[in-house]
């Protein structure tokens, strides 16, 4: 175990990537990287942490801000229950514990969204606890090194826990997800430049490109969506926000509704707007065909949203009683801006813009 120790270590003290996070460990720092990065790529996250750690530079001023800039922030990063657990999070650490992190696994994981990987990260790097951390690289890693075809949660942690470097679990911790990002990689693994080629079973046994087996894919549901662009006389348009828990909770969308078995889009489209205002009037400025079509896919589901313009007089009042929309507003292109968006609502607006700028088919 020492020499996989050593030589794991040497290896992550010349080859790791210079990441933000990695020059501070503050504890809060430290969370926050480790929370953008589940189920997210390094090179993806890093601009939204320094753009986080910027306005947010600590977990009291994370603690005091509004929700909706908490997700305008996240906006695009995905997983948004992952930025509502990280801002409940920092109000529970204010409100319990003064401001401090909890320093053990065990407390970590009492926190809203924090499992075990999580936890583990947190409690080595920040704090020095020799506690394993195991995500989807260091569990290949892991699998290779022992030649485990489908290791269960359990045993990786097991197995890694037996692994980690009492003097520094943190740096171990982080050198064994690194050398699965970018040597023993899912496909083409660089054997021959990785440190730990000696003692890896998988290497030895000719086994590394089945280790560990591949989980079968599992079809996703696709869900055609009619989707309302309406526009005011004023060229402002009207957003929704969707209730804080499921799925994109608590963001803004142009409003939609799920396509019926037998229903054409814009019906449903249509359907929202009645679902909002009732039978006013209401008149088509994309004549009856549609904007855009935008796929957007979900850990378990495919979204197709089908969008339709609609101009609609003045600005009225929405009925949000008997829908599920928590609120609603009626916004320029620049107040729109500002709204927390999904990636697909957002390349919606981007389009939208695109077509009242050209003059195409404009609403006015």
């Amino acid at each position: 175990m020492k020499k996989i120790q050593r030589a794991l270590l040497d290896w992550y003290d010349q080859h790791r990537r210079p990441l933000p996070w990695r020059d501070n460990t503050d504890p809060y720092r430290v969370l926050v990287s480790e929370v953008m990065l589940q189920q997210t790529r390094a090179e993806t996250v890093g601009p939204y942490f320094e753009r986080w750690t910027t306005r947010f530079p600590t977990v009291e001023a994370l603690a005091e801000a509004d929700q909706e800039e908490v997700l305008g922030l996240w906006s695009g990063l995905g997983y948004y229950s992952r930025a509502r657990n990280l801002h409940r999070t920092a109000m529970i650490v204010c409100d319990r514990n003064g401001g401090r992190i909890p320093d053990t696994a065990e407390a970590l994981r009492e926190l809203p969204g924090i499992g075990e990987y999580t936890a583990g990260a947190v409690a080595s790097i920040a704090f020095g606890r020799c506690e394993p951390a195991v995500d989807g690289n260091a569990r290949r890693v892991l699998a290779r090194l022992f030649d485990l075809e489908a290791p269960t949660p359990s045993e990786l942690r097991q197995l890694a826990g037996g692994l980690v470097a009492n003097d520094r679990p943190g740096d171990f911790n982080q050198a064994l997800m690194e050398l699965g990002a970018r040597v023993c990689r899912p496909r083409s693994p660089e054997c021959q430049s990785c440190p730990l080629q000696a003692p890896c079973l998988s290497h030895a046994r000719g086994t590394v490109d089945l280790r560990p087996a591949r989980r079968p894919r599992t079809s996703i549901p696709t869900y055609a969506i009619g989707t309302a662009v309406i526009v005011s006389t004023t060229d402002r348009a009207l957003l929704t926000r969707r209730p804080e828990n499921g799925l994109l909770g608590g963001m803004w969308e142009y409003p939609g509704l799920q396509v019926d078995q037998d229903e054409e889009p814009i019906a449903a489209a249509a359907r929202a707007i009645r679902e909002l205002f009732g039978d006013i009037a209401v008149e088509s400025w994309s004549d009856g065909g549609e904007l855009t079509e935008i796929t957007h896919t979900f850990s378990h589901r495919r979204h197709l949203y089908r969008a339709f313009g609609f101009r609609i007089s003045d600005e009225p009042v929405p009925d949000l009683s008997s829908t599920d929309w928590t609120d609603a507003r009626w916004c320029s292109a620049d107040a729109l801006a500002e709204l927390p968006l999904s990636a697909a609502q957002r390349k919606l607006a981007q389009i939208v813009a695109a077509i009242e700028t050209t003059g195409a088919e404009a609403p006015c």
